[in-house]
């Protein structure tokens, strides 16, 4: 499956709600944000039909996010018929860890391959302010679980943001005594910017992948520690994204970094995104959408195989975030992180 720029779609990410058991600042206020109505959120047999269509069309991986997924009942079962779909090699799953323990066997069992896991702050006390009430511990178990289940890769997630003070050797360390591959993301201009939904985004909170590595390199060095080095080929956990990955000498995992402002990935952009409601989105960075849930209810699965064939006619060679005027309007717990 091409887009009109040549490059080859194989994977969708599915976000399966907008709910969410933790507030995290830069993502949306404390009180939260008015919630979609459950009529309005794609029911799991709306999401089997658009992946059934697009599998057919080559899709191979599946992603999901929320919001928090694992929040959402019966997704459990979800990721047993997703599995059960013909041209599906790999299902995936983001998520904050808080109640990942809890479901870390089942989903595998059901056919969940790999799990991407949020975590912001190894600092107990941070990491409650930063989520508005999470508890590191849960997460901490939660990381235990799935390289106990077998989930490979495990990977952590961390927004980098200036103004948090993140250490980021201590995140970097993580994969030195296990398998995980701790990646760093950069802080992007996705959502209210107004400042409604945490503390708004703004450029001088932006610290580039490249400052983040120098400055893990320089606080290795202070304590002795080696150098970061580029990690190549097979040695890399396998993934559909864009990270560039680097290690520390026999470390058991690696160190990533995604950097969607100061160094673009779009030429190696493999993706379509799908939200909680239903609205199939050719790129994170743009607030075109194409109403999937409309076809899914009352189209055929030649409908939805048009719509698809539309969305990928749209998406953008490249795209041009980076400055504050150029926030997105619709936030992150809809569109699937």
């Amino acid at each position: 499956m091409k887009d009109a720029h040549g490059r080859t779609i194989d994977y969708v990410r599915i976000s399966l709600t907008d709910r969410c058991n933790l507030r995290c600042i830069y993502c949306m206020p404390a009180e939260g944000v008015d919630q979609v109505a459950h009529s309005d959120i794609l029911s799991f047999d709306e999401i089997l039909k658009f992946v059934r269509v697009a599998a057919q069309m080559g899709v191979r991986r599946v992603r999901l996010t929320g919001g928090e997924p694992l929040v959402r009942k019966g997704v459990v079962d979800l990721v047993r018929d997703l599995h059960a779909i013909d041209g599906i090699d790999d299902i995936s799953l983001t998520t904050n860890g808080i109640l990942l323990a809890q479901f870390a066997p089942d989903l595998k069992a059901a056919g969940l391959r790999r799990v991407n896991i949020s975590l912001d702050s190894l600092d107990p006390v941070q990491y409650k302010e930063i989520t508005r009430g999470g508890d590191l511990d849960d997460v901490l178990a939660g990381i235990d679980a799935a390289l106990e289940a077998g989930f490979n890769p495990v990977k952590v997630n961390a927004v980098a943001v200036r103004s948090l003070n993140q250490d980021y050797l201590a995140f970097a360390r993580m994969s030195v005594d296990r398998p995980l591959h701790m990646r760093f993301i950069e802080y992007m201009p996705v959502g209210d910017s107004s400042g409604v939904c945490g503390h708004g985004w703004g450029e001088e909170d932006v610290i580039s992948c490249e400052e983040i590595r120098e400055r893990i390199n320089h606080q290795a060095a202070d304590e002795d520690l080696p150098q970061l080095v580029p990690v190549e080929g097979s040695s890399k956990p396998d993934g559909g994204g864009p990270a560039r990955y680097w290690q520390f000498p026999e470390a058991q995992g690696t160190v990533g970094f995604i950097s969607p402002l100061s160094r673009h990935f779009c030429g190696e952009c493999n993706r379509l995104r799908l939200t909680s409601t239903g609205q199939l989105r050719p790129c994170l960075f743009s607030d075109d959408e194409f109403d999937a849930r409309a076809v899914l209810r009352e189209g055929t699965e030649a409908d939805v195989h048009a719509l698809i064939e539309q969305a990928l006619g749209a998406k953008p060679e490249e795209h041009t975030q980076g400055d504050h005027a150029n926030a997105t309007e619709t936030n992150m717990n809809v569109i699937g992180g």
